[in-house]
């Protein structure tokens, strides 16, 4: 562990941190195991028994000035958690919310099928979310959207996966020949 001890006329400063004053004890023994050429006690707990490299600047000439922060940018490494394609599990913000998508809801449901709920993510920051069953193919998908928001029909948009993102071009795919059942999809305005 590399350590640079800072003298200063009012006191010490290591690697650019507070100043610590010569008139505390526990500031004059470091200092004095310094002089000995022992490696402090405290700097042997903070590296664990390592090797220090302990390396001194002589500013006793001049008052103690609290350096400015500078930027350190990250450098660990990012983990991901879960699989690669994560299952999205979301809740409405509220029951009512989702009570509403499926009161209102133009698509019809046959309960002797499969079905899935699909959240749509919609351009303008609201989202829908709509039970389908399986055989419902992504052009209801967008039919449910324009009934549900009129002010997209005469819109230009398109329907994207999340995870990996990929644009639902053939919209006369069944929900489960597109691999979307219980998932997220993205409007994106063209």
């Amino acid at each position: 562990v590399q350590i640079l001890l800072k003298l200063w006329r009012n006191g010490f400063s290591l690697d650019d941190g507070e100043l610590r004053s010569y008139s505390d004890p526990t500031n004059a023994q470091f200092l004095e195991s310094v002089k000995r050429g022992e490696i402090p006690v405290e700097l042997q707990r903070l590296v664990h028994g390592g090797q220090v490299n302990l390396d001194m600047e002589d500013h006793q000439e001049q008052e103690y000035v609290k350096p400015r922060l500078r930027f350190k940018a990250f450098s660990g490494e990012g983990q991901k958690l879960g699989s690669l394609t994560p299952e999205i599990v979301s809740t409405p913000s509220s029951p009512e919310e989702e009570d509403k998508s499926f009161l209102n809801a133009p698509v019809v449901i046959d309960d002797s099928r499969p079905a899935t709920k699909i959240q749509i993510r919609l351009a303008d920051g609201s989202r829908l979310i709509q039970k389908f069953n399986q055989t419902h193919r992504i052009k209801d998908i967008r039919d449910f959207i324009i009934q549900s928001r009129p002010a997209f029909a005469t819109t230009d948009f398109v329907l994207v996966t999340t995870f990996p993102n990929k644009e639902l071009t053939d919209e006369s795919l069944t929900l489960q020949e597109a691999d979307i059942l219980n998932t997220v999809i993205l409007q994106q305005l063209k």
